[in-house]
């Protein structure tokens, strides 16, 4: 069993619980430029998280029900470990072969429809 990694930001949550349930490894604060699209905001706070890999689909669902709803759900959350891919946006979470890029374009696609640029939705670096 190989244990997934990702980043949460804090403040793309609506409830902040599920941070209680995963493992935190480091955080960082980085200050938001206009490049990140969340004007709302001054700063983020990145988690890089730690999910075992039985606990990785309800970690996804409870995060997906996490994620804040006020600016139009443009957030989303992604774990993976080298096989598979978790990508959550609010209410909707997808499970990516790593090695299967039309997955990641359907992502992509559904990121986009949100209104996520482009450039923040970039997992084609992602498969090895």
């Amino acid at each position: 069993m190989t244990d997934y990694k990702g980043v949460i930001i804090e403040e793309s949550l609506e409830n902040q619980e599920i941070l209680k349930k995963v493992k935190i490894i480091s955080t960082k604060v980085e200050q938001v430029t206009d490049e990140h699209k969340t004007p709302w905001l001054s700063q983020w706070t990145l988690h890089t998280i730690e999910i075992p890999e039985a606990e990785a689909e309800t970690v996804a669902e409870e995060i997906s029900k996490s994620l804040d709803r006020a600016h139009g759900g443009s957030w989303y959350a992604d774990f993976k470990n080298p096989e598979t891919h978790y990508i959550i946006f609010r209410n909707k979470v997808f499970s990516v072969n790593r090695k299967n890029a039309e997955e990641y374009e359907e992502v992509k696609k559904y990121g986009m429809s949100l209104g996520i640029p482009d450039y923040q939705l970039d997992f084609s670096s992602e498969i090895k």
